[in-house]
């Protein structure tokens, strides 16, 4: 697995798991739609600046996230750690926003309970086959 594999792999994913940490300490996940866009090491998703997540990741940065393939006799995922920034500029929103978001933003991609998530990966482990590949990104 390299890098460019990895990245073709997460691309396909219709879901991804994201952690964050809650002021306690804690890992707290949650499932989010795909990524929006992977650019180089970074990865976009949209979510609500009203959500949890997104004060988790205002007083930690630190983050975690998972993409799985389950068919029937075989099993592929990546874990990937790395740092949060949470972005409210409209360029970033514009960056990711799709025809469909007014579903999740009445107010379009000026909502103000839109903003995007810029996940910048910092290294992964690409588990398949009984085997564990790790990869410094």
């Amino acid at each position: 697995m390299d890098k460019n594999k990895l990245f073709k792999f997460i691309s396909k994913r219709k879901t991804a798991i994201l952690a964050s940490v809650d002021g306690g300490g804690y890992s707290v996940v949650r499932e989010m739609l795909a990524p929006r866009l992977i650019d180089g090491n970074d990865i976009y998703f949209s979510t609500n600046t009203s959500s949890n997540k997104v004060k988790h990741f205002l007083a930690n940065n630190k983050a975690c996230v998972y993409f799985y393939k389950r068919g029937c006799f075989k099993y592929q995922g990546v874990s990937i750690i790395g740092d949060v920034q949470v972005c409210y500029d409209q360029s970033a929103k514009d960056k990711i926003w799709r025809f469909g978001d007014t579903v999740f933003y009445k107010q379009g991609v000026t909502d103000p309970d839109y903003c995007v998530l810029k996940f910048t990966c910092k290294n992964a482990e690409f588990y398949c086959d009984m085997k564990i590949v790790s990869l410094e990104l």
